[in-house]
């Protein structure tokens, strides 16, 4: 038997994906975030007198995107146990 294939079976690839997963999720909230930021300034630009509401929406969908990645990460570490 190859040394490496050998290596292969021994390797536990739950706490590899468990890893990965986790990197995915936090760098998939962090682009999302940027996007909503980039809009949000964007519709600010355009309307300067809705800044406020646009602000309170921004904050709130900021919210729940941190939420969702917090509870994929989450996920992916129970992964690894």
């Amino acid at each position: 038997m190859l040394l490496s294939t050998m290596v292969l079976q021994a390797i536990s690839w739950g706490p590899i994906a468990g890893a990965i997963g986790a990197a995915i999720a936090a760098l998939a909230a962090a682009w999302g975030i940027g996007k909503i930021g980039k809009s949000a300034m964007d519709s600010i630009a355009r309307q300067p007198e809705a800044a406020g509401n646009i602000r309170t929406a921004m904050l709130i969908i900021g919210a729940l995107v941190e939420g969702a990645c917090l509870f994929a990460i989450l996920v992916c570490l129970l992964a690894v146990v």
